[in-house]
C-alpha cells in the first residue's frame, strides 16, 4: 500500500483547515471562508461540470473520481452553494450565483457531511 500523499501545504493549514477562501471557479462566488471547512480524503464521484438543471434529470452521467475534497459539517457553514434535486441518496453541490457544477457532493444519509472537490473550486 502506498503512503498517503501530504495535503497541499498552501491550501491547507496545519491544523488541517482551508488557508485561502473557497471560491467558483467560474464567476469567482466565494464559497467558503477562510478556516471553514476541513481538508478531507475520500474517492467519490462527481458527474462532470455543466449547469444545475442538466443534473436533474437523474441519467447516468460522466464524471470525475475525485480524491481532494474539504468537508463541511453545518451547511449554514457555506457563504453561497445551491443544492441539485435528490439523485438517489445524493444531493450535488454547485454554486449558487451562476449555477455550474457539480463542486461537491452530500450524502442524504449522512446530515453532517458535504464535500466540496478541490479540483472543482479555485481558491483566493
Amino acid at each position: 500500500m502506498e503512503p498517503a500523499e501530504a495535503p497541499p501545504s498552501e491550501l491547507v493549514s496545519a491544523e488541517g483547515r482551508n488557508r485561502k477562501a473557497v471560491l467558483c471557479q467560474r464567476c469567482g462566488s466565494r464559497v467558503l471562508q477562510p478556516g471553514a471547512a476541513l481538508f478531507s480524503r475520500r474517492q467519490l464521484f462527481l458527474p462532470s461540470m455543466r449547469k444545475k438543471p442538466a443534473l436533474a434529470d437523474g441519467g447516468s452521467p460522466d464524471g470525475d473520481l475525485l480524491q481532494e475534497h474539504w468537508l463541511v459539517e453545518d451547511m449554514f457553514t457555506f457563504e453561497n452553494v445551491g443544492f441539485t434535486k435528490d439523485v438517489g441518496n445524493v444531493k450535488f453541490l454547485v454554486c449558487a450565483d451562476c449555477e455550474v457544477g457539480p463542486i461537491g457532493w452530500h450524502c442524504l444519509d449522512d446530515k453532517h457531511s458535504f464535500y466540496v472537490a478541490l479540483e472543482r473550486v479555485s481558491h483566493e
